[in-house]
């Protein structure tokens, strides 16, 4: 059977008419049985979309090459930052004077490449508002390569999942007011402006919105991780501090926060919960204890310790990453690898769950304790043995909170106000924010 093949799978040079002949019998076919009705394609028409369909998936691979041009590596906490904040601001307001931009609406379906709606109008007119898309594209009812390049760059700008695909999430995000994301670049200007000083030659910056990592060396961003932070209940804390240590292969002591929270719960539910995730009980005196000693109907559990073993199913994966602070929280790796690849991923107690936790740690090591390079790291985590390395020199570490900022490459990121800390509904910016002294 003949197909359309996929993007950036291989077609075959010859056969082509083959193909386009199939299409023609297809659609002879379907002409025949539904004489009379909207939806019976013509050959011609076949042919033609068919046609169109290879133009856009050849396409495809360069939209994916120009997107990833879109990626700056400036960090977000720079002076430079600051200025292009402030024209992004220039931009919305011109915006927002000019009336904002269309709302989208499609009720009960999603636009993808191919579509031909009369939706698609209203989503060209707000791609070109916001810049996404090119002004003499604005016409036309059919969701081409162009539409869908421009929907996979504003899902970017967004922190979304770049699949070119308008469902309720993209629709809801681009229905924002351009009033509301302009009040977002300049309360996120007085924030960026706060911390735009000496951060540090070599740092980590958390941006908890974006629930994004940077690894910054001598002012460029070496790699950027994907992150889990927390729940909007169980908040990651905004705060300046430095990483002093990494644990290898690291037990888990559970914080009297997630015993009370989330393992007595658990544990009326399943009496072989501690079993099963390999965590053990001790007082404080440092006895061991079954669970059938203590009194899950009470609080019992939270005057005693919980430890889980190092393995595979360790809450903290393979390695910790610990800095000075007052709340328990660290940075850490995940067995759970599934949420990285989630838009939403506030997922955690209150720490930071690092993916491809091995890069960090070793760009951590080899910048500041010799004898350290990613052979050794992956020879200490396959040993399964517990070991702990204190860094030669601490490296400065900022959980920030960023929901709006601009890049050198005239790209304007927003992120989801997760922990309501914007005051956009007419309050005064809540919560902490680091200053720089």
């Amino acid at each position: 059977m003949n197909r359309l093949f996929a993007a950036g799978e291989t077609r075959p040079t010859t056969g082509r008419l083959a193909v386009a002949a199939a299409f023609l019998m297809a659609a002879s076919a379907t002409t025949a049985l539904g004489t009379g009705t909207a939806s019976a394609e013509s050959p011609l028409e076949a042919l033609r979309n068919y046609q169109q369909h290879e133009q856009w998936e050849s396409k495809l691979d360069d939209t994916m090459k120009n997107l990833e041009q879109i990626r700056s590596h400036q960090p977000t906490l720079s002076p430079s930052t600051v200025t292009y904040i402030e024209q992004a601001i220039h931009q919305y307001q011109q915006i927002v004077s000019n009336g904002g931009w269309a709302e989208v609406s499609t009720p009960g379906r999603t636009l993808r490449l191919g579509s031909w709606d009369g939706a698609v109008v209203a989503l060209r007119h707000r791609l070109v508002s916001s810049g996404d898309l090119s002004a003499d594209k604005i016409n036309g009812q059919r969701f081409d390569s162009d539409v869908d390049a421009a929907v996979r760059r504003f899902q970017i700008r967004h922190g979304l999942t770049p699949d070119g695909v308008v469902g309720p999430v993209v629709q809801s995000v681009m229905n924002v007011p351009a009033a509301v994301r302009l009040r977002q670049l300049q309360t996120n200007l007085v924030r960026v402006r706060a911390m735009s000083g000496y951060l540090g030659d070599t740092y980590v910056m958390v941006n908890i919105p974006a629930a994004e990592i940077e690894a910054v060396d001598n002012g460029v961003v070496r790699s950027r991780h994907t992150a889990v932070v927390g729940k909007i209940d169980r908040q990651t804390p905004i705060l300046a501090s430095k990483i002093y240590q990494l644990n290898f292969n690291p037990f888990w002591t559970v914080p009297v926060s997630i015993i009370r929270k989330d393992l007595i719960p658990k544990m009326k539910r399943d009496p072989q919960y501690l079993a099963k995730n390999h965590i053990r009980i001790y007082d404080w005196h440092g006895n061991e204890l079954q669970a059938t000693d203590v009194d899950w109907n009470t609080d019992e559990a939270t005057k005693l310790r919980f430890r889980q073993d190092p393995g595979a199913d360790n809450s903290l994966g393979s390695v910790r990453i610990n800095f000075h602070n007052q709340y328990q929280v660290y940075l850490h790796d995940t067995p759970s690898k599934s949420l990285f690849t989630k838009d939403y991923r506030f997922d955690s107690s209150g720490c930071v769950r690092v993916q491809n936790v091995r890069d960090m740690v070793t760009w951590l090591l080899e910048t500041t304790t010799p004898g350290w390079d990613r052979t050794r790291v992956d020879s200490t985590i396959a040993s399964g043995e517990r070991v702990d390395v204190t860094l030669d020199h601490e490296v400065p570490l900022y959980l920030a909170y960023v929901t709006a900022w601009a890049t050198d490459k005239g790209v304007v990121n927003f992120r989801e106000d997760i922990y309501n800390r914007d005051g956009l509904n007419g309050s005064e910016i809540e919560g902490p924010q680091i200053v720089l002294q």
